[in-house]
């Protein structure tokens, strides 16, 4: 079953978080290669939603034009993010002109510069990018190992053949609690529970716990079953 969200950045200006019903968020935690470079209405999001109770992930602008770049690109958003908790995953926003100018295989290795950087780091991430330069100038290998974030205003779904957890589908949408338009997306994965599971993006995760039988006598009636180790 699909969810129902938004994605927002400083464009969006003062949100009133207090009236924003939506199922997740994307926030732009910033872009470019220096943390300085941070959206300036960030942590504003981030803790409008979290003291809203709305599951959130974040989205690095990119403008890197090599590999090297990207990792700088990488570790700023990791300055600007640390600390934080998110149940969708790190998003590397790749939409510039200039970056596509430079051919399939260039950014395809801008793209797994940055990917590795927060993967290693222990972050689930993934690729935004719209469903024509999805298609075209992507490696295979990079769509079925990162999440995918499709943007496609153009049918009633993306014009893209592969899996993909979450779909822009438009940015022309209205919710309250937020002046002008807003970005509207559907996803099908459940990042939240997956993240929690897997103990990434700032969640620690569990150790494996045992089953455990035990059998116990009350008022004479013997009681036998499975319990999970605490």
């Amino acid at each position: 079953m699909a969810t129902n969200g938004i994605d927002v950045s400083q464009w969006q200006g003062i949100i009133n978080w207090h009236e924003v019903k939506t199922d997740f968020c994307v926030i732009r935690a910033g872009y470019g290669r220096l943390a300085s470079q941070k959206d300036k209405f960030f942590d504003e999001n981030y803790n409008g939603c979290k003291n809203n109770s709305i599951p959130c992930g974040a989205y690095w602008y990119s403008y890197a034009l090599t590999p090297e770049e990207a990792v700088q690109e990488a570790k700023a958003c990791m300055e600007v993010i640390a600390g934080k908790k998110f149940e969708y995953p790190i998003y590397f926003d790749v939409e510039e002109q200039s970056q596509f100018e430079l051919g399939k295989t260039a950014v395809s290795n801008i793209i797994r510069a940055f990917m590795d950087t927060l993967e290693n780091a222990g972050y689930w991430v993934g690729l935004y990018m719209s469903s024509y330069y999805l298609e075209n100038y992507i490696d295979d290998d990079i769509k079925v190992k990162y999440a995918l974030w499709v943007a496609d205003y153009s049918s009633d779904s993306p014009n893209y053949d592969g899996t993909y957890g979450m779909w822009q589908k438009s940015a022309t949408g209205s919710v309250s609690g937020i002046a002008g338009e807003v970005d509207i997306n559907e996803c099908y994965v459940d990042y939240p529970e997956d993240m929690k599971t897997a103990g990434l993006n700032g969640f620690q995760k569990y150790p494996d716990r045992k089953m455990v039988s035990i059998t116990a006598t009350i008022d004479g009636v013997t009681y036998s079953g499975d319990i999970i180790e605490i």
